[in-house]
């Protein structure tokens, strides 16, 4: 059982930059010391202080542009963490030169990178890229390929739609073999077969599933993966929001008002991003838009987050991973991202303290 942190890397109102990166470092190295398993890193582009005049414009103020550079600080501050991406937004880049410094971090590191990938959902990044959003599917398949055949072979040639290679021989080649571990961000419905299909371990979340939506996505899941001659029954990795207290109404009250400030900019996404994806997904987008749109604190406290004292995170997450086969659990630590760091910092230190030695006592 995988316990990890993910790190949206805040750039919070009335902090700077610098301040930013200083705070994410910190998060970081109380990871490793209070035995976390691994931090991931997201990748947010554009994501600045929210412009008054685009209010369905980006969430919160991120600087976690270059997930990447931004491991590569943290594995040189850390001996024992595991540092991933969730997710490297493979289509904004190019495959042999991101081939290679996966590879080369993957070096430096002795092998502590895992590679969460994915396309993105939301067409905002492709845009500032000024890369058409309609072909991230095919990009991010054809990258997907370009990147594991120059990890795998002394040399290599492609021909794709969009990337042409020949005779083209990746040096450094990464320290884990054959690459650091690949996990994909399912998202959408089409997108659990499609992972089945190629054998990709995912990501999946609380955001815009509920636990039951889920339960049948990674059902469909790993059926697919099984009729497709995988070994196994793929791993899946849970990212959810958890806020721990030492009281019942501290877990409750302190997180409500920037939680609810998340789930309404989530909903605003999902109506903006709506009308600018295929047929499927514009029908699935703006059906989580309206269920977003009303529901309360409440209903996201059945269905989607973990907050309470220790046992009753522990508890509920101990149902969730037998309901839903899980792997691993990525803790969302602040939520919305308005939280003063000292609750975040206790809430992070109660789960680890208290609720990851329940969750790895459980296990049979």
């Amino acid at each position: 059982m995988h316990l990890g942190l993910i790190m949206e890397c805040d750039y919070r109102e009335g902090r700077t930059q610098e301040e930013a990166f200083d705070e994410a470092f910190a998060t970081a190295e109380l990871a490793e010391t209070i035995g976390f398993d691994g931090v991931w890193l997201a990748e947010r582009h554009f994501a600045g202080p929210r412009n008054p005049l685009d209010p369905q414009g980006a969430g919160i103020p991120s600087v976690a542009s270059s997930p990447l550079i931004f491991a590569t600080a943290i594995l040189s501050r850390t001996s024992r963490l595991r540092v991933g991406t969730a997710v490297l937004v493979l289509p904004l880049g190019h495959p042999v030169r991101l081939a290679e410094e996966v590879a080369t971090l993957d070096q430096i590191s002795r092998g502590r990178l895992d590679l969460g990938i994915g396309r993105s959902g939301f067409p905002r990044a492709y845009q500032g890229y000024d890369i058409p959003y309609a072909e991230s599917r095919e990009r991010f398949q054809e990258y997907l390929e370009i990147m594991r055949q120059a990890w795998t072979q002394e040399r290599f040639s492609y021909t794709g739609k969009y990337y042409t290679f020949n005779d083209v021989c990746l040096i450094p080649k990464p320290y884990q073999k054959p690459h650091p571990p690949l996990r994909y961000a399912a998202t959408t419905k089409e997108t659990f077969a499609l992972m089945g299909r190629l054998g990709l371990p995912i990501f999946v979340g609380l955001r815009g599933m509920t636990v039951s939506d889920l339960t049948t996505a990674i059902a469909e899941y790993r059926q697919v993966w099984r009729d497709s001659g995988h070994a196994g029954e793929g791993s899946v990795i849970l990212r959810v929001p958890v806020y721990v207290a030492e009281t019942q109404e501290q877990a409750l009250e302190e997180p409500e008002a920037s939680t609810l400030v998340s789930y309404a900019r989530l909903r605003q996404s999902f109506a903006k991003s709506a009308g600018e994806l295929g047929t499927n997904a514009t029908e699935e987008r703006a059906e989580r838009a309206a269920r977003l749109s009303t529901i309360t604190y409440d209903d996201l406290l059945r269905e989607r987050l973990a907050y309470g004292t220790p046992q009753m995170v522990a508890e509920r997450l101990r149902h969730w991973r037998d309901t839903l086969g899980l792997s691993g659990i990525l803790m969302e630590s602040n939520v919305g991202g308005q939280m003063v760091p000292e609750r975040v910092t206790n809430s992070v230190r109660l789960f680890a303290q208290e609720v990851a030695p329940a969750l790895r006592e459980a296990l049979p």
